[in-house]
């Protein structure tokens, strides 16, 4: 006697109108979800002779732009080469994908995975830059194979793509002790992101590793914007709190406003202070002086992350792996 559908749905431990939209070709289901309910049918002698169905491999694959804080993403620049490389590397293995914009709302997100359902979906890659846990698990629940690009978070059944933030700031503060001679300050953004804090992390490794304690680096707090750290300095400055020889921001944004603040001030740099920033933005070569900054491969990472979907999606291959991405310095005249 052949299996119920309702017994299907039972082995599964899913539900029965999941296990109804697959065997009758519905949308709904996401496709590796239905092509799971197709296999496990055929396995256990479900008669699929009175359903017109067939294993449906989608090519469309969404790349979801997550979006918290504007101030952070609004590198429009790193944003597009990244999609730039999954587009091309797509392109090779005969994928299309689109990308879907989401704001950080329950019903944002909400919505767009309510499209997803519908649609069929041979992937997804997450820009996880601000991401939260939840919204993360929530695009994961979707059954489809997932990429999280520029962050990693723990405990997730999810392989990331992401930059080396650590050996990144790293090479920052290395190039500042050799240079400048002197105990580099820190400039920290006022917003916490798991990036920033691997910086943060980076730096001081770096300064213990040449013997400096970082507790006795001079740091500042400002807003991660260039008019917002420009304010923020300009205030510090003002207060006549102590400035250190020579800084590492956390992004080029916070280190143009600081070079900015400096400059009205009549602090030269990088005669009386020298900067680097992160990230290597369009802007470094044309603020001046031209900011020394660490580059990160934005083509490469999202050929990266759609070559490991790809794979992922063809391979049947779920395990999730972390893939860091290394960064380069490149000097020009802040330093």
């Amino acid at each position: 006697m052949s299996i119920t559908a309702k017994e299907l749905a039972q082995k599964l431990n899913i539900s029965a109108t999941a296990v109804s939209m697959a065997l009758n070709n519905r949308p709904g289901v996401s496709t590796t979800t239905r092509n799971r309910i197709l296999e496990a049918a055929e396995k256990y002698g479900y008669d699929l002779s009175r359903h017109q169905i067939s294993k449906i491999q989608s090519n469309e694959i969404y790349f979801i732009a997550y979006r918290a804080y504007d101030t952070v993403l609004n590198y429009n620049g790193i944003f597009f080469e990244m999609f730039e490389g999954m587009e091309e590397e797509c392109r090779k293995s005969n994928y299309h994908i689109q990308i879907l914009h989401v704001n950080d709302s329950e019903i944002d997100v909400e919505n767009i995975i309510g499209e997803l359902r519908i649609r069929s979906t041979a992937g997804l890659i997450l820009l996880g830059t601000t991401i939260t846990k939840k919204a993360c698990l929530a695009f994961l629940a979707l059954g489809v194979p997932t990429i999280l690009l520029d962050s990693y978070l723990d405990a997730l059944e999810c392989s990331s793509v992401l930059i080396n933030n650590k050996q990144g700031a790293y090479l920052a503060a290395e190039y500042l002790i050799h240079t400048r001679k002197a105990q580099p300050g820190y400039i920290s953004s006022t917003l916490r992101l798991g990036n920033f804090e691997e910086r943060q992390m980076g730096f001081r490794s770096a300064l213990r590793d040449h013997g400096l304690s970082p507790a006795k680096s001079v740091t500042h707090e400002v807003s991660p914007s260039i008019e917002g750290a420009f304010t923020d300095m300009l205030d510090i400055i003002e207060k006549g709190e102590e400035l250190a020889d020579c800084y590492f921001a956390e992004n080029d944004l916070i280190a143009i406003g600081t070079i900015k603040a400096l400059t009205l001030c009549g602090i030269k740099v990088p005669d009386e202070v020298g900067i680097i920033g992160f990230d290597n933005i369009g802007m470094c070569s044309v603020v001046q002086p031209a900011l020394t900054s660490i580059s990160i491969p934005r083509k490469f990472m999202g050929q990266t992350a759609a070559r490991q979907l790809i794979y992922q999606i063809q391979e049947n291959n779920l395990h999730p792996v972390k893939i860091e991405v290394a960064a380069k310095l490149i000097k020009r005249f802040s330093v």
